[in-house]
């Protein structure tokens, strides 16, 4: 006698709740995640050596380089190759001469290094960074 065979069980995962599963790993994911924000290359700025308040300008004078790229010595306006002869000359006039350089937060740093190539090239040896208060405290 011969059995007749039954029907096979097939083997299936149950699929309802894999949308659901996948769903949670998803959000897992997602916050267990840490995101690391790029801070650029760190830049040590220069700190001052002294700071001390000029309260006498009877032998300051002062450059002040613009946004526009006019640089004034004194209140008067000269090129970029003007500045070396003018300060030679003042310096000569009186050797006690300091120089204040002021600048424009929008100026473009080439310039004022330009500047300050000028002043190093006729061996001004008396130069002053002013600068504003920080704001804020500190």
């Amino acid at each position: 006698m011969r059995f007749a065979r039954k029907s096979r069980v097939g083997a299936m995962v149950p699929t309802a709740s894999m949308a659901d599963i996948a769903f949670l790993l998803l959000v897992f994911f997602m916050v267990s995640t840490v995101f690391v924000r790029f801070r650029g290359i760190p830049v040590k700025l220069p700190e001052a050596e002294k700071i001390e308040k000029l309260e006498m300008r009877r032998h300051v004078t002062s450059i002040w380089v613009g946004a526009n790229g006019a640089i004034n010595i004194d209140d008067r306006v000269v090129g970029l190759d003007q500045v070396g002869a003018l300060i030679h000359a003042k310096i000569t006039a009186n050797p006690r001469l300091i120089i204040s350089i002021k600048g424009d937060g929008r100026a473009e740093f080439g310039l004022v290094s330009d500047v300050i190539q000028e002043l190093r090239r006729v061996e001004a040896l008396r130069v002053n960074f002013a600068t504003d208060r920080q704001r804020g405290g500190a």
